[in-house]
């Protein structure tokens, strides 16, 4: 399974590219907001300045919502870098929009995906990844990761080559939780990945293992 850190936060993005399991980078309007990065040149190099970070696939989010203005912020955004995707709306214009940039080889993550029939959609328009926002289905008192489940049987029968990326991850056991069931990429904040190292046996052997050695060597 892939791990893709969603902010849009440099020093994060570094952490986690430095503890060597980083796979790519997913960020949307909000989330560049929240790092103060505001007016579209400043935003553009900022995604210029993520992908020359990592080394796998950045999503980069249009802002249009129309058709025309899709393809035209899309085309933009992938000509920034080659490790940029496109990240559109699951809405009738996002999903026409992802089959132009599929058709042109450009890479696509269909966003804010709340049901199996919507990712159907999306993989039939040659989505490069779609994006099932499990934790607010969670907010909502609706089974997120059954969503997930729902998604892979589908893509599995059909053979889509379409990746499931689980989106509006929370905490660590909804990335083990995504693994068990076949996502096959996971989005989150640093501390849920960072939180997969943490184990209080962990810290306990390794303790031991010091006062031991220093035991040893005295």
């Amino acid at each position: 399974m892939k791990f893709f850190i969603d902010t849009a936060n440099l020093a994060q993005i570094e952490e986690a590219q430095a503890l060597g399991v980083l796979d790519g980078v997913t960020t949307n309007p909000s989330l560049m907001a929240k790092e103060g990065i505001t007016g579209k040149n400043n935003i553009l190099k900022h995604y210029v300045d993520i992908c020359n970070l990592v080394d796998g696939d950045v999503s980069a989010e249009v802002n249009a919502v129309d058709y025309e203005g899709m393809i035209k912020e899309g085309e933009e955004l992938a000509d920034l870098h080659d490790q940029i995707v496109v990240k559109l709306p699951l809405t009738k214009e996002g999903i026409m929009a992802c089959k132009y940039f599929s058709d042109k080889g450009i890479k696509t993550n269909v966003t804010l995906v709340f049901s199996a029939g919507q990712a159907l959609l999306a993989a039939k328009a040659g989505a490069t990844y779609v994006s099932p926002f499990i934790g607010r289905l969670d907010d909502v008192s609706t089974d997120g990761l059954a969503l997930i489940e729902d998604i892979r049987l589908i893509f599995d029968n059909y053979g889509y080559e379409t990746e499931i990326l689980a989106a509006s991850v929370r905490h660590t056991m909804h990335i083990i939780n995504c693994a068990k069931i076949g996502a096959d990429v996971i989005t989150g904040p640093l501390s849920a990945i960072a939180g997969l190292l943490k184990h209080p046996l962990t810290d306990i052997g390794l303790a031991q293992f010091i006062a031991d050695f220093e035991k040893g060597n005295k």
